[in-house]
């Protein structure tokens, strides 16, 4: 339906530019062209005859023209609307899903906050900092896929102060000999 009215619209277009090119303007005519001199003024081809023959195939390519363009700009709009709902959906569709990865993290860091919250004690001091407290506390983590909960060993860093780097370190070799 489309590609035929695209067809008649090209058509419609040609036929109104040659019409309008065929009107001679006051005066003339399409009767001094082709040979008619005075004569009948109701003949086609004289001047009154072929203003009013060419005046009223102007008018109704145009007529013909503007409905089809109103038809093409209906259908065009009908095909771009859904076309932009189809996007609408694509894009509520991929906001729902990172809605849900985002609640999920957010409720994977709340359960390690509370996990960290229990394994450092009310008081908010670390057991393993706190007098008496033997060791790291121990954290677990929730794997997404499996469901299976394992526990986080906690890893002790050693530093050296400034001084101890600037020329106190043993050589490798300083070590051998020892």
């Amino acid at each position: 339906m489309y590609g035929i009215l695209i067809v008649l619209h090209v058509i419609v277009c040609l036929f109104l530019i040659i019409v309008v090119l065929l009107q001679a303007g006051k005066g003339g005519g399409m009767g001094i062209a082709f040979g008619g001199g005075g004569g009948g003024s109701q003949a086609v081809f004289s001047s009154s005859g072929a203003g009013n023959l060419l005046s009223r195939a102007t008018g109704i390519a145009a007529i013909i023209f503007f409905s089809n363009s109103l038809a093409l700009a209906y259908l065009s709009s009908q095909h771009d609307s859904k076309r932009l709902q189809v996007i609408a959906e694509k894009k509520a569709a991929e906001k729902k899903t990172e809605d849900v990865a985002k609640a999920k993290v957010l409720t994977d860091l709340t359960k390690a906050r509370e996990a960290i919250e229990k394994a450092t004690g009310a008081g908010g001091t670390p057991a393993a900092a706190a007098p008496g407290g033997g060791g790291a506390p121990s954290l677990t983590v929730t794997d997404t896929k499996t469901g299976e909960t394992k526990p986080i060993e906690a890893k002790t860093v050693e530093t050296k102060a400034p001084a101890e780097k600037a020329g106190t370190e043993k050589k490798p070799s300083e070590t051998q000999n020892q």
